[in-house]
């Protein structure tokens, strides 16, 4: 289908503040660590529980969508999920243990593990592939803004109530945001006219029609990586910066306020040089170039806090900005008729893989006396063996539609 220049430029603000609001609820847990380890004395391997739940949950929720993905029309789909996510939102704010919380963030991320699929799917049925680089670039945006706005307000809302307010101010924002995408996001269908010229098929051959294509695993294999490399690292980055290097948790917003401003500025031109280049030759480059970030966040050297944020900065462009041609090549390698399932299963993979990615370094790192994070550095070094395998693994992905 296709829109107005008018009709697609709201819907990819939509779809944008969609993904802001799941993407802070995802990402909000984690600035809030040096909270959570105070009052529910939550050591860095239990704390890595909490964050995989999340993750694993929506893993499962992605896994079992996949093969419905694309028997509904994909507005019906983000506008049922995401009131699923905003309820169990209010449940992490009314947490008031470890393990409410814990069932807290697993109803999340069984409604919020598929919404970024629905939304990368719908970008893929109305935004032309020639466009599609610069089109995913607005909807990541999402990801700058919870990094400039959402995080920093949850960790300012936190510092003067609790942790359990950012949820609840959260929900209500959600709440507002579904109003806005009942009114303004259109039937996505046509995924539903191809599908209606073929046969229907069960839910066992439509897994079989998925996964037999090596394309898709390829695709699939890439968002793995570069949630391995991302996801080793990115949990324990302000639990490090508290214990190892001495910033206060009443700093941490500045860290997030920082890294997600200048994101505003460098993904819109990522994405642009995702439609003019390769794909792979401009992942390729964003990665090697994140390494330099990645291992200073693991080294946790004792900079200021100006240094911090200038590490920071440079963490969230080349980090996050690795996902936009990554998101760019997964969304093209398949036909428009399995789109839907492909990037549900590429969701799951994504969630199992940043699951297991926070459980491996939650396994590696340990606390000394005084509370610092060990071996961190080595963490890092395996964030970086994941980021030649995507190198690797993006080379083999062939664009289809």
């Amino acid at each position: 289908m296709s829109l107005s220049p008018e009709k697609e430029k709201s819907l990819l603000i939509v779809l944008m503040l969609v993904m802001f609001t799941t993407i802070v609820d995802f990402m909000i847990l984690m600035p809030l660590s040096p909270f959570l380890m105070a009052e529910m004395h939550v050591t860095p391997a239990t704390f890595g529980i909490l964050v995989s739940a999340y993750s694993l949950t929506a893993g499962v929720s992605s896994l079992l969508a996949t093969s419905l993905a694309d028997r509904f029309d994909r507005r019906h789909a983000l506008l049922a999920c995401y009131a699923g996510l905003i309820v169990a939102t209010l449940a992490c704010a009314a947490a008031s243990s470890f393990y409410t919380l814990l069932l807290g963030r697993c109803i999340a991320g069984l409604f919020g593990g598929v919404l970024g699929s629905i939304c990368f799917a719908i970008v893929g049925d109305v935004v032309p592939n020639e466009r599609r680089g610069q089109a995913m670039s607005w909807v990541m945006l999402g990801f700058s803004l919870s990094a400039v706005f959402g995080v920093p307000a949850g960790l300012l809302i936190a510092s003067h109530t609790n942790w359990r307010w950012p949820f609840g101010v959260l929900a209500a924002s959600c709440a507002l945001i579904w109003l806005v995408g009942w009114r303004l996001v259109p039937a996505v269908r046509g995924h539903l006219v191809d599908q209606a010229k073929r046969p229907p098929v069960s839910m066992f051959t439509s897994y079989r029609e998925l996964l037999a294509v090596p394309n898709h695993w390829w695709a699939c294999l890439i968002t793995a990586c570069l949630m391995l490399s991302g996801f080793t690292i990115i949990p324990y980055i302000s639990p490090s910066l508290v214990a190892n290097v001495g910033i206060s948790p009443h700093d941490l917003m500045y860290v997030y306020l920082a890294g997600g401003a200048v994101t505003l500025l460098t993904r819109p031109w990522i994405g642009g040089m995702t439609d003019k280049h390769p794909r792979a030759h401009v992942l390729a480059w964003l990665v090697l170039a994140s390494f330099v970030p990645i291992m200073l966040v693991s080294l946790t050297l004792p900079f200021p806090l100006l240094g911090q944020l200038v590490i920071s900065s440079l963490f969230f462009i080349f980090v996050s900005g690795r996902f936009i041609p990554a998101t760019a090549l997964v969304t093209s390698a398949t036909e428009s008729r399995m789109r839907g399932r492909l990037m549900a299963f590429n969701s799951a993979i994504q969630n199992f893989a940043g699951g297991a990615a926070a459980l491996i370094a939650g396994l590696i790192l340990s606390q000394d006396a005084s509370g610092k994070l060990l071996n961190f550095g080595w963490v890092g070094v395996l964030s970086c063996v994941f980021g030649v395998l995507a190198i690797w693994v993006a080379r083999q992905v062939r664009t289809v539609s």
